[in-house]
């Protein structure tokens, strides 16, 4: 395995447009804007700006280490939670900069909801694990409604609904992380973010979150941070390639696997470093 490659200057990529007309029509669910994330003294995210589409999926690649976690992290204020991280730039969410003064973290995190690598259910029931987003947000309606309507989303309905007053740790690790993408939509968010959703998980389930993606496709904005090329060239419309904490490229997935318009970008999709 050759040595990883220096810096280069990056492709210009800022805002590109959407590479389909359905995305044209639909517009941006996100403008990110000269993004910086700092952890100390430590330049995690440089400068970063591109567009993610309504309803598209976009996956981020690139090396351990290169920052894209932590930028899917900026998308919805989860780095506040960090100590010694500090963020810069705009983050624009309806023309409103999310990480701008006077915006409320939780509330961003109701509208960009988030999976994390590593299923978390609550030590509590199934359908308790649901339910607890709208119970401590406060929303209206039929909570059993609200249960199942997310659990079908998350293709888990047909799996559990026999066993909601069980504990939600007896699930198998892909029900597990199918649970908490039903409970990040139980709150109806408008952004789903994962990061690295499925890298615990055996292929079958594997699979299944692949296919969930699709379906949920139909109404929400995807984000994904995967390692797997194979996987983001399946499920995703758009891929961002980022390396030494900078965006290198961005652009139609096809068009990022088979004809990358930077050396780095082919040299990490083709196995010559990662």
């Amino acid at each position: 395995m050759s040595a990883a490659p220096g810096p280069a200057t990056p492709v210009p990529v800022v805002a590109p447009a959407p590479p389909a007309g359905r995305f044209k029509a639909a517009g941006n669910a996100l403008e990110i804007r000269d993004v910086s994330v700092y952890y100390g003294d430590v330049h995690a995210v440089k400068n970063v700006s591109l567009d993610i589409p309504t309803r598209a999926i976009v996956a981020m690649i690139g090396p351990s280490g290169c920052g894209k976690s932590t930028l899917l992290r900026s998308l919805n204020r989860m780095n506040d939670l960090v100590v010694s991280a500090r963020v810069e730039g705009q983050v624009l969410f309806r023309g409103e900069n999310l990480i701008g003064r006077g915006v409320d973290p939780v509330e961003v995190r109701r509208r960009i909801g988030m999976v994390f690598q590593k299923p978390n259910p609550f030590p509590k029931s199934i359908y308790d694990n649901v339910a607890f987003g709208p119970r401590i947000n406060g929303m209206p309606g039929d909570m059993d409604e609200i249960v199942e309507t997310s659990l079908r989303q998350a293709a888990l309905w047909e799996e559990v609904k026999h066993r909601l007053r069980e504990s939600a740790l007896g699930l198998s690790g892909g029900q597990q992380q199918r649970l908490c993408i039903a409970r990040a939509l139980a709150v109806k968010p408008e952004i789903l973010l994962l990061d690295e959703p499925a890298s615990a998980l055996d292929p079958i389930a594997t699979a299944k979150i692949e296919e969930l993606l699709k379906e949920l496709q139909r109404e929400y904005t995807i984000v994904i941070v995967t390692h797997n090329m194979q996987q983001a060239a399946r499920v995703s419309d758009l891929t961002a390639f980022m390396y030494l904490g900078r965006l290198m490229e961005y652009n139609v997935t096809d068009d990022i696997f088979t004809n990358p318009r930077v050396r780095e970008t082919e040299d990490y999709i083709t196995g010559r470093f990662g």
